[in-house]
């Protein structure tokens, strides 16, 4: 094909796909989901300006989300789900320019922890940053999207009261398209109650589709299991999710940040207690050909760098809080982009879904 007719063709089908977000937005059966620039044009389900908020009544699932961002002033957007989950970073845009940015949220009932509070039914979406602009909204059924779930504890669960965020809650914004996170993480759980309970493992197992990586990172409650009942629960874990042609992923807990007067991080930061549990995941996932995510080696490198001081702001430090274990806003997203890409460099995850 000649290169202008590439150009041109590419310029239509850019065009195409921005009149489609503009006249042909919808929410399944309901009509009339267009949103083009003056406020009254917005969805029914939206309201307000700064932020936007706007919420869907669907049932339990995957749903994609096309947003066309940007108006005739300049702007600056990000966009939430449910409870806090970040799915797109703040985003610019300049005056007169629009972007299509698209995510796939994955729907819930609770639609945080699974022992949190129940959130709304439904799909929440809002768009706030320090300038929202909304300028076009589609959401459809995502019934086939590619499945991240996740089994963890408080470090990783999408937590619902501020300022305490959970990885698990910042991995979306590193995923594009179809790609969801079923975050069922939930706050003070250890490898033995997540399997004990039925609304843990067997929730999530009861989800798992062919192809869909299970992310396990216990260890932070596990301080008093042995190494053999660690490995005995990691394995039973694996061994199910494979049972349902999933793909488990052994994650290594976050450290904690308690420093020798060195500078380096203690035993206690490496969850070294009655057992050296990042060391058994390791060695377990060699032994099992379970693909690993070395999250503790990955955090101690950069907490560690930073220092005692700097450090603090990937946790929760201020007037009224100081706490080791559970990140700040910041430090979850941090984290969470260093397990996004260790699970496309490891080609877990095509690098077509990682933003």
């Amino acid at each position: 094909m000649p290169t202008s007719t590439r150009r041109t063709t590419t310029r239509l089908g850019a065009t195409a796909l921005t009149t489609a977000a503009l006249t042909v937005v919808g929410l399944l059966a309901v009509p009339g989901q267009v949103s083009a620039g003056p406020r009254n044009l917005l969805p029914r389900q939206c309201t307000g300006d700064a932020p936007v908020v706007c919420h869907f009544d669907v049932p339990p699932g995957n749903y994609t989300v096309t947003a066309l961002l940007g108006g005739d002033t300049a702007g600056s957007t990000d966009i939430t789900a449910e409870t806090r989950r970040t799915m797109l970073a703040e985003t610019p845009t300049e005056a007169g320019r629009k972007v299509l940015r698209s995510f796939t949220v994955n729907v819930r009932e609770p639609e945080g922890q699974p022992t949190g509070p129940a959130g709304s039914p439904g799909l929440d979406l809002t768009f706030g940053g320090s300038a929202p602009r909304l300028a076009g909204l589609h959401v459809a059924p995502a019934r086939r999207a590619p499945q991240i779930l996740l089994a963890g504890d408080s470090t990783v669960c999408d937590q619902w009261r501020e300022p305490y965020t959970g990885w698990g809650q910042e991995l979306p914004q590193f995923l594009r398209g179809r790609a969801a996170v079923a975050n069922h993480a939930d706050g003070g759980e250890s490898t033995q109650s997540f399997l004990d309970e039925p609304v843990f493992f067997d929730a999530l197992e009861a989800e798992i589709r062919r192809g869909d990586l299970v992310l396990i990172q216990l260890a932070h409650n596990d301080k008093a299991t042995t190494s053999e009942q660690y490995r005995a629960n990691l394995t039973e874990m694996a061994e199910r999710v494979r049972a349902r042609d999933g793909k488990p992923v052994f994650v290594t807990p976050i450290v904690r940040r308690r420093f020798h007067r060195d500078g380096t991080l203690n035993s206690v930061a490496l969850h070294v207690m009655k057992a050296d549990l990042p060391m058994e995941m390791r060695a377990l996932a060699a032994e099992l050909n379970v693909p690993l995510v070395d999250l503790t080696a990955m955090t101690k490198e950069l907490v560690e760098g930073l220092g005692v001081e700097a450090s603090k702001a990937l946790y929760l430090h201020g007037d009224t809080i100081s706490d080791n274990t559970h990140t700040s806003e910041y430090g979850a997203a941090r984290f969470a982009r260093l397990v996004a890409d260790d699970l496309r460099s490891q080609r877990l995850l095509p690098g077509r879904y990682v933003r």
